[in-house]
């Protein structure tokens, strides 16, 4: 807790034969992270034939995916489906190289793909002719108000038929020339069609050139007749018919490809899955190194999982391979990758750690403090009983669904799940139950005005005791903080940052606390211990500022005093809060009496308004708490001591939803 596991640096050295075994014993322990070797004596891996099938297969098989999942029925879904999602169920895959997991995929591909591609292709080539139906009865559609035979609407010999359209505003010009074009060698029939019309024009064929070059000019748009005879209007019904046919062969296409996917859907997911996480293993090969005989890889480990890939390692080579285990050096500490530790009521509080950054190694984790400031923050704002409630069930019921998962939806529930229990506190101590609903029963029950739930106090009448409380809690909050970066530095060796830097505040907010007690016993420590944190603080930025340093302490010191007001946030979400509860309450019981005849309807709309709004305020109230008490977090709190600037863990690991691989190092045969 508050230090990141402890790292070490693995290389090891071993025969090219047991190469595939061994990345893929590391691939599936995902225990290491593989660095690039930099060496100048060996050369640098590269994929083999096999890694190039493996990427080719997987992208065509996640093509088969796609087809299949676009026609597989869905079932469950819901509310139930979110909060209890079911795990899928693995299959397992007995790996015995990759040049045998190419084979059997190559099998199975050649077996199920012309199948699959049979129905994609029928059903590809049968909505192609069903969008070319229904452009042909939107054309018949469209043509239906000349009420003329198709088949003069074609080119027929010594006569050249153009059928279109053209804005109605350039027609008047198109005719006139046109007509002087062919010399009144033109036939034109036109309708009105809104802002356009439409035309058929017949003119002799050894006009081509000169029409073209004036229907162009004039951005002449032309139709396509549809193939057939008769009337448009004729032609409409036989298309109609032609639709109907295709429409019912697509609906059989579409249930052989229903079946195919239940057939063959699970078995085409647990194949790209195994092809996928080949394609990842391949990335990894031009960060070893590798001669005729042997190949390296070095990488980090924590020290804890060290004995465990050593046993898989020795394992898998038979021990015919050089192992190294060393502890980092100084120079590597910037290169060490982070991978948190904290007890487990912690570690889903470490998802919020690592959206604002991993600790550099020698930095302290702040994940167990925020799991405490940030929840109890997340509380001050929400600040209402039933709001915690309804968090904490919702909460509970995600964190219960998805344990088994250990996914962002369970670390996120869990962090709100102990959020809600201080939102309750705090409403308890508010008196705050959907706002003041308590009290409006409370006095509806006993008939007395001033009845009320018990509080400690009342945020809305007396928010100065409110606001005092913010501050001194974010002065407390910012005392631990710099207390932490004097710790960090003193310890680091950056002993003039610490004392021109940390401590200076760390003084100032002890004076700031004695001064709060009145007790005149304490008043001279106040002042001296103020006076020695503003003269170390002028000292350091002298030092850090030179010339600038009589703007840069005005600026630095309202900086902090504007860090430590931030803190009256935590009032004012607790007052916005409790207000629109309030208000919600308010607008509910103005409808209440509303009664049509002996119908009571104000009771019915009220209970909308009520219950509507109070989810909604839950609802915004939440969003607004979790935002706000990051920030206190990320900007608050960690620029007093934490960077951020470690890189984390990103162990070389398998992805395995569906499949899962029998490997002799697991003890396999």
């Amino acid at each position: 807790m508050f230090r990141p596991e402890e790292m070490v640096k693995l290389d090891v050295i071993t025969l090219n034969r047991y190469k595939d075994e061994l990345l893929t014993y590391l691939h599936e322990a995902g225990l290491v992270e593989i660095r690039e070797l930099d060496v100048k004596l060996a050369q640098r891996d590269a994929p083999n034939e096999y890694h190039r099938k493996a990427a080719s297969y997987s992208i065509t098989i996640s093509r088969l995916v796609d087809f299949l999942r676009a026609h597989k029925k869905t079932s469950g879904g819901g509310l139930k489906e979110f909060f209890f999602p079911k795990e899928k169920p693995k299959r397992t895959y007995r790996y015995e190289g990759l040049e045998k997991l190419i084979k059997d995929v190559e099998d199975f591909l050649a077996r199920v793909e012309p199948e699959i591609k049979a129905v994609e292709g029928k059903l590809s080539s049968l909505q192609t002719e069903i969008e070319k139906i229904k452009e042909a009865i939107s054309t018949l559609e469209l043509l239906s108000v000349f009420r003329l035979p198709v088949e003069y609407l074609r080119h027929s010999g010594l006569v050249e038929v153009n059928v279109g359209s053209v804005e109605r505003v350039k027609l008047s010009a198109l005719l006139d020339d046109l007509k002087k074009i062919t010399e009144g060698r033109v036939a034109i029939v036109s309708k009105d069609a809104g802002d356009r019309a439409l035309l058929v024009i017949a003119n002799l064929s050894k006009d081509h050139d000169k029409v073209n070059s004036v229907l162009a000019k004039h951005s002449f748009e032309r139709i396509e007749v549809p193939e057939g005879e008769g009337t448009p209007g004729e032609l409409v019904g036989e298309y109609r018919r032609k639709l109907d046919a295709k429409l019912r062969e697509l609906d059989d296409a579409r249930k052989e490809a229903e079946k195919l996917a239940e057939k063959y859907y699970d078995d085409v997911v647990f194949y790209q899955e195994l092809m996928e996480n080949e394609r990842d293993k391949a990335n990894v090969l031009p960060k070893l190194a590798r001669t005729n005989m042997t190949f390296a890889l070095t990488g980090w480990l924590p020290r804890v999982d060290v004995p465990k890939v050593l046993k898989g390692i020795k394992k898998v080579t038979k021990g015919k391979a050089y192992i190294n285990v060393r502890e980092p050096s100084k120079e590597e500490l910037e290169e060490i990758p982070i991978k948190l530790k904290n007890p487990r009521w912690a570690r889903p509080f470490e998802m919020l750690t690592e959206m604002y950054g991993v600790p550099r190694y020698d930095e302290i984790d702040p994940t167990p403090i925020i799991a405490f400031t940030y929840s109890f923050f997340f509380g001050f704002m929400l600040t209402d009983f039933m709001y915690g409630l309804i968090v904490g069930i919702v909460a509970a019921l995600l964190v219960k669904g998805h344990k088994k998962f250990d996914d962002g939806t369970y670390k996120f529930a869990y962090t709100l799940l102990i959020s809600s229990f201080f939102t309750m506190l705090m409403g308890i101590l508010f008196g705050s139950y959907f706002g003041n609903a308590a009290d409006i029963v409370l006095q509806y029950i006993t008939g007395n005005p001033n009845a009320h739930a018990w509080r400690i106090i009342d945020p809305l009448r007396e928010p100065l005791p409110v606001l005092l409380a913010a501050l001194g809690i974010g002065l407390a909050h910012l005392f631990v903080g710099y207390s932490i970066g004097f710790y960090l530095k003193w310890k680091n060796g950056d002993r003039k940052g610490a004392v021109f830097e940390q401590l200076p505040w760390v003084l100032i907010i002890l004076s700031i606390a004695f001064f709060v007690t009145k007790n005149p016993s304490l008043v001279l420590g106040a002042k001296a211990l103020f006076g020695v944190g503003i003269v170390l603080f002028a000292i350091g930025e002298i030092i850090s500022n030179g010339g600038l340093a009589a703007l840069m302490i005005i600026s630095d010191f309202f900086g902090f005093v504007g860090t430590w007001l931030s803190y009256a946030r935590l009032m004012a979400l607790a007052l916005a809060t409790s207000g629109i509860a309030m208000v919600v309450n308010v607008l509910a019981a103005m409808v209440w009496g509303i009664k049509i005849s002996v119908v009571p309807l104000g009771i019915v709309i009220g209970l909308i308004i009520f219950i509507g709004g109070q989810l909604f305020s839950t609802a915004i109230n939440a969003l607004g708490a979790f935002v706000h008490s990051l920030r206190l977090q990320y900007v608050e709190f960690f620029g007093t001591f934490y960077s951020g600037d470690g890189k984390p863990f990103n162990p070389f690991k398998a992805k395995r939803e569906v499949s899962k691989l029998e490997l002799k190092a697991d003890g396999g045969a």
